[in-house]
């Protein structure tokens, strides 16, 4: 699925990641993929992204649209000639754009449902709310602070080993529908800069999903932040899961 690059501003990125049993992930991955790990665990996430200004590169900022989206996200890793290749594999993209929603998996790469966001940003305190427009339990209820201090708990041993590993997986393939195909995207950022979250609290319909993960399967580990970055998006090869 190729597009034309696309640009725009990441206006807010919150970037929340469990770690979590990679067995258990593996099972939800396509064969062709494995969990990235860290210390033994492999990494999963939301990433809550509000996008200004997106419009095919080399036209003016002043046509460019807005949107709030989520992404459901796996570290995953890859062979590919002879080497080892990174990124994420997206198993449930989100958004409030109803052009996102008709063009994804369509003329976009991952279907995109449809979903009300409710958003507080004041102050460095944000509360975000994912509401399904079907009739399904609330995707996500997060509640974080922005801050200084990295978690010592977390499985990576810094912010910097934290940003490093999340600028590594910019390229995101999703799913098809009907169709073993996986379609990818780059996102190619020159500035990444984050900066860690405090979080109060974080629910998810997916990743507290018992039937997908035991609660000794996986846990919350850290949130990062990003603001007010320019991006490009750029089609990458598609690939045919196994």
């Amino acid at each position: 699925m190729k597009i034309p690059t696309i640009k725009g501003i990441i206006k807010r990125r919150i970037l929340l990641n469990y770690r979590v049993n990679p067995q258990v992930i593996q099972t939800i991955l396509p064969k062709n993929f494995r969990p990235k790990l860290v210390n033994g665990h492999a990494i999963a996430g939301i990433c809550l992204i509000r996008l200004e200004q997106i419009r095919p590169n080399g036209l003016p900022a002043i046509i460019g649209i807005s949107s709030e989206n989520s992404a459901h996200r796996i570290a995953v890793e890859w062979n590919h000639n002879n080497s080892t290749q990174e990124g994420v594999f997206v198993p449930r993209r989100d958004t409030n754009s109803h052009l996102n929603s008709l063009a994804g998996g369509r003329i976009f790469p991952g279907v995109h449902h449809h979903s009300k966001f409710t958003i507080s940003d004041n102050q460095g305190e944000i509360s975000l709310r994912v509401d399904p427009s079907k009739n399904e339990p609330t995707l996500v209820d997060i509640k974080v602070q922005e801050t200084n201090k990295f978690p010592k708990d977390s499985v990576f041993k810094s912010l910097q080993e934290s940003s490093q590993f999340s600028e590594a997986g910019c390229i995101g393939y999703s799913a098809r529908p009907n169709s073993c195909t996986l379609d990818g995207l780059l996102l190619e950022v020159n500035d990444w800069q984050v900066t860690p979250l405090n979080i109060h609290h974080a629910k998810s319909s997916y990743f507290d999903n018992p039937t997908l993960f035991l609660p000794d399967e996986i846990q919350l580990d850290h949130a990062l932040l990003m603001r007010n970055i320019p991006h490009l998006w750029h089609s990458e090869p598609p690939m045919t899961s196994e």
